[in-house]
């Protein structure tokens, strides 16, 4: 029987042809990375080959490692398998992963959206035969509004914070959707203050993209200085001594979660916006269709409804399991330094 291109072992997506890793999750010799977030780029592999873009996020998560930056649909060929990284839209530096090799082409997406948020390079459909697609959001609940439509939302409550003498607090992880809604806010209301741990990765990337001004909350900043402004932090921070310095302040956290009420009880915000890095519904099956894919793999989110709404589409369709937690798992990598940014 033919050895598929790539396989799911304990290790990750292995393909044998070129014993190459890619996203593992265990320690490996190679391992071509699709994104920085800390579920899909694990320390400990002895060389990392990734979108040039990416490069210094995982340098700064994860330290001194040997690592190769790629241009998107730049090829190489490892042992006679050609691969290229393309724009997956879903953060900056993310990338597909095309695999090809004796006619046979793959495509692996890591984590991926179809809307352009104007700071990620936009994401591309390219044509395989079997596609292999997160389902995070792989529900017909989950539909998103148009970003410019969410931000409208998000500036106005920020206003309306302002004029009761409250501060907004906004929660978002610190890789990815802090840059998305710094990229938006409208500054004309106020003032933009962050979190240690948001503030160290922006300023890893404010040499890809046009950030407004920030100021770090730091012991020197007073409670009076930061009233009535915009406060971006991370999930971790919510309930934790930091945010006592906010007083009197509002919270809302920006997660395609945002959709159902009951999560943002639970997290006990006070607003929640529908804002995701990852694909809705729609989105999911717009993309696979693009792909012209005939086999799909799903993996991480609603893989058993997805693929079973997709085989009754006619597809080939399948789900695996991986270590991957999308949305709801990344949290942060911190660093010693970016631990202690946020005392």
């Amino acid at each position: 029987m033919k050895t598929p291109l790539l396989v799911f072992n304990k290790k990750g997506i292995y393909c044998e042809a070129a014993d190459v890793y890619l996203d593992p999750w265990k320690p490996v010799n190679k391992a071509i990375i699709s994104h920085g977030h800390a579920d899909h780029s694990r320390w400990g592999h002895k060389k990392y080959i990734t979108h040039h873009s990416n490069v210094p996020i995982i340098k700064h998560r994860l330290g001194e490692i040997k690592v190769s930056g790629m241009e998107w649909g730049e090829t190489f060929h490892i042992n006679g398998v050609k691969f290229s990284l393309h724009p997956a839209g879903h953060i900056i530096g993310s990338s597909q992963i095309r695999v090809e090799h004796r006619g046979e082409v793959w495509v692996f997406t890591g984590d991926y959206k179809t809307e352009d948020d104007g700071v990620a390079v936009p994401y591309e459909p390219v044509k395989c035969h079997t596609f292999i697609t997160e389902c995070t959001f792989g529900l017909p609940a989950f539909k998103w509004q148009p970003q410019a439509e969410v931000f409208k939302e998000i500036n106005g409550w920020w206003e309306q914070n302002r004029k009761d003498g409250r501060t907004s607090v906004l929660f978002g992880y610190s890789l990815g959707k802090a840059q998305r809604l710094l990229k938006h806010l409208d500054t004309s209301i106020g003032k933009v203050y962050t979190h240690g741990a948001i503030e160290n990765m922006t300023e890893v990337l404010r040499n890809q993209a046009d950030f407004p001004q920030t100021t770090r909350i730091t012991g020197d900043v007073s409670k009076k200085e930061i009233k009535g402004n915009m406060v971006i932090a991370p999930p971790s921070a919510h309930g934790s001594v930091w945010i006592k310095k906010m007083v009197p302040y509002v919270t809302a956290s920006a997660s395609g979660w945002m959709t159902f009420r009951g999560a943002r009880r639970r997290r006990a915000i006070d607003r929640g916006f529908v804002l995701s890095d990852h694909c809705d519904w729609q989105g999911l099956l717009s993309s696979i269709k693009a792909t012209e894919a005939e086999k799909v793999i799903c993996t991480h989110g609603y893989t058993d409804i997805f693929s079973r709404y997709l085989a009754e589409q006619g597809y080939d369709a399948r789900t695996e399991a991986t270590q991957f937690e999308g949305e709801t798992g990344e949290l942060e990598a911190k660093s010693e330094k970016e631990k202690e940014a946020e005392k």
